[in-house]
C-alpha cells in the first residue's frame, strides 16, 4: 500500500511540488501556454496561471510573444528562464601525482556557461575554498555548489580519499555554512557512473558499473543498479580495493602497476562485480587501464563467469566528460524539489 504522509493537509509541500512540476514541464517543452502546461502536469489552468505569476515576479520565468490569435483571445506563451540561477561544479584530483580542480559553472538546464582547469600545489580546503569565491564573484547569480572527490563521505565527513588533505574534512556542512548556498560532496565513481548511465538514454532502468584503476592510487567503482546509484549503508560500496585478493594494499598496487599482473587483478575485480551485481555494462577508466587489456580481461573472466553473464566491458574515451556530467546533475537536482513515494507493507 501506498501512503504519503502528512503531504495533502500540508499546503506549502503540495505548492513546491507543483512548482516542480511546472517548472520541469517548461524544460522539457521549451514554451507552453497555461493550457500546454496544465495537460504535461495534470494540474489545473487555475493553479498553473497563479503558479507562472510566481514566477514571472521573481523572473524564474519569462513571459514571449502571445500565440497568434484564431477568433479568440490568444494565448500566453512562456519560457523557463534558464539563467535564472547558476551552479558552480569543482572536482579535485590528485591523479599521476598532479594536484588540480576542474569546474565548470552551468545554468539551470545544465548549459555550460563557464568551465576551467587549475592546477594546484594541494587540492585541500583552501584551495577549494578559494576557487568558489572566484566564481562567486564573477558569477554571482550562483545558488548551488556541487564538489567532486576522489573518496567518499560517510556522516558528512570525508573518510576515506586519496587527496590526504581533505581527509576528516566535514567538507558539505563547512561550505554550507560559509556560503549559504545548497551544497553537494559525492564520490567521483557515484558521479562518473551517473553521468555515463544519463548519456546513454535508457529507455528503461538498467545496471551498469564504471571501474577506474588510476596511477598511484587505488582503484574505485561506481554502480547504478535498476536507474539508481548504489551507494551502501556507509557510503563504502564500490571500494573494490577491498576486495579479499590474498595480498596485502601494498601488493596490491605493486601489482597494478605492472604489466603482467595488472591484467589479471582488474580481472579479479570485475569478476566480483560481475557476481554480485550483474551489470549489462562495465565501462573501465584510469590510466593504468588501456584498450588492448580488454580482450585478456575479458578472457579470463568467460574462464569463470558463464559466458551469458558476461556484461559488455569498454575503455571510456573521455572518464572526465561523464564525471562533469554526472556532477552537473546531482548539482542540479538539489535544487529540486522531491516527492518520494516508498511502498510500505503491512
Amino acid at each position: 500500500m501506498y501512503r504519503i504522509s502528512q503531504i495533502t493537509n500540508n499546503s506549502i509541500r503540495v505548492k513546491k511540488i507543483n512548482q516542480e512540476l511546472i517548472k520541469q514541464a517548461l524544460k522539457d517543452m521549451k514554451q507552453g501556454t497555461k493550457s500546454m502546461i496544465a495537460g504535461a502536469t495534470g494540474l489545473s489552468v487555475a493553479t498553473c496561471g497563479n503558479i507562472l505569476n510566481e514566477f514571472l515576479t521573481t523572473g524564474e520565468v519569462i513571459e514571449t510573444e502571445l500565440e497568434q490569435p484564431n477568433g479568440g483571445r490568444p494565448a500566453r506563451r512562456f519560457v523557463y528562464n534558464s539563467n535564472f540561477a547558476y551552479i558552480a561544479c569543482i572536482y579535485a584530483s590528485s591523479e599521476g601525482g598532479q594536484h588540480s580542480l576542474t569546474y565548470t559553472v552551468a545554468n539551470l538546464l545544465g548549459e555550460v556557461v563557464d568551465d576551467g582547469f587549475l592546477a594546484v600545489e594541494l587540492a585541500n580546503l583552501t584551495a577549494i575554498e578559494h576557487l568558489i569565491e572566484m566564481l562567486i564573484a564573477k558569477y554571482p547569480e550562483i545558488n548551488a555548489v556541487g564538489i567532486g572527490i576522489p573518496g567518499l563521505v560517510h556522516q558528512g565527513v570525508i573518510n576515506v580519499c586519496d587527496i590526504d588533505e581533505l581527509i576528516n574534512v566535514p567538507l558539505e556542512a563547512r561550505l554550507k555554512e560559509k556560503y549559504e548556498l545548497e551544497v553537494t560532496v559525492d564520490n567521483d565513481m557515484n558521479l562518473s557512473v551517473y553521468g555515463f548511465y544519463k548519456k546513454q538514454n535508457y529507455e528503461e532502468d538498467k545496471t551498469i558499473a564504471v571501474v577506474t584503476f588510476p596511477r598511484n592510487n587505488f582503484p574505485g567503482s561506481g554502480m547504478m543498479i535498476d536507474g539508481h546509484i548504489h551507494k551502501g549503508a556507509t557510503q563504502f560500496a564500490g571500494e573494490v580495493s577491498f576486495l579479499p585478493f590474498g595480498i596485502s594494499r601494498k601488493e596490491q598496487i605493486t601489482q597494478l602497476h605492472q604489466q603482467d599482473t595488472f591484467v589479471a587483478l582488474a580481472a579479479k575485480t570485475i569478476m566480483s562485480l560481475i557476481a554480485v551485481i550483474n551489470p549489462e555494462t562495465i565501462a573501465l577508466t584510469g590510466e593504468l587501464v588501456k584498450e588492448e587489456h580488454i580482450e585478456g580481461i575479458c578472457k579470463l573472466c568467460v574462464g569463470v563467469i558463464p559466458e551469458e553473464h558476461m556484461p559488455q566491458i569498454i575503455v571510456l574515451d573521455d572518464p572526465h566528460h561523464y564525471y562533469m556530467n554526472g556532477l552537473i546533475a546531482v548539482t542540479l537536482e538539489s535544487l529540486s524539489y522531491n516527492l518520494q513515494l516508498v511502498e510500505k507493507r503491512r
